[in-house]
């Protein structure tokens, strides 16, 4: 016979289980599939976020957070809602007034409840506005690994007092692989932003070396030379170094095939 633990500790026969705890260990099982599917980053949190509201009991909806903790200025580094509503609370969390539960749980590195958001004392800026939305309660869990606070997990309910400490209970239980899902995700993301940088810059490297070359033979200038010329002008045009490159490179080619046919008998 099949046994499980509880998120109280005390382990259950399987068909023992709550519907409560079987969404639990539906949605954490589901968390394994994500970052082995290979989903885009923000796909991904959008579907963590889903399965928070399916693991946390009373939830309406959730969102996922990535934060920068040490960027006091500009911590969000990417985000995610399972409904629009979520969406418009996090815009007033991060833009409108840069307080509220995801950014206490994440940087007290604790979890974070309210049942009455209008009247919250924790974020007087942020709970009002919250609560003429309709929105009443919440609850932020931070993404934890043993070395850093990846982001957090915020979800919302209507009504007030909407998340017990067992609800809290379920989301701990449940933010606990969410990190490391999102971590190991964020890590595949960034690996492959990067694959994408040295592979444009393999490119573009040839097209640069053209254009230091033409600043040469035209200026007699050094190489460092001829690319700080090249990185002036591409300053002072506010394009890219590769474009303007590219741009020197052409009329250099354009201006030698019209030499070239206006003077067949002496080719450049």
């Amino acid at each position: 016979m099949e046994f499980t633990d509880s998120p109280h500790g005390a382990p259950l026969r399987s068909e023992q289980l709550s519907p409560d705890d079987t969404d639990l260990r539906e949605a954490i099982a589901s968390l394994a599939s994500l970052v082995t599917n290979h989903r885009r980053l923000p796909e991904l949190l959008a579907e963590v976020a889903a399965f928070a509201v399916r693991a946390i009991p009373g939830a309406d909806g959730a969102g996922v957070t990535l934060l920068n903790v040490d960027k006091a200025d500009n911590m969000v580094a990417a985000l995610a809602a399972s409904a629009p509503f979520v969406a418009e609370i996090d815009e007033i969390q991060y833009v409108t007034v840069n307080e509220g539960p995801c950014i206490t749980a994440a940087l007290e590195r604790r979890t974070v409840r309210s049942g009455s958001l209008g009247g919250e004392k924790m974020w007087p800026r942020f709970g009002p506005r919250v609560g003429r939305l309709g929105v009443h309660s919440a609850l932020s869990l931070p993404l934890l690994l043993p070395d850093r606070v990846v982001g957090a997990i915020n979800v919302y309910a209507y009504g007030r007092d909407v998340f017990d400490e067992h609800a809290a209970e379920f989301g701990e239980l449940f933010a606990k692989p969410a990190a490391v899902a999102v971590y190991n995700a964020q890590i595949l993301s960034d690996a492959l932003a990067l694959s994408v940088q040295l592979q444009t810059a393999l490119s573009t490297r040839p097209v640069i070396d053209q254009a230091i070359g033409i600043i040469r033979g035209r200026t007699g200038r050094t190489a460092d030379e001829a690319f700080a010329q090249l990185r002036v002008m591409s300053q002072s045009e506010h394009r890219k170094l590769a474009d303007v490159a590219r741009q020197l490179v052409d009329q250099a080619v354009r201006r030698a095939h019209a030499h070239s046919r206006a003077d067949p008998d002496n080719p450049v």
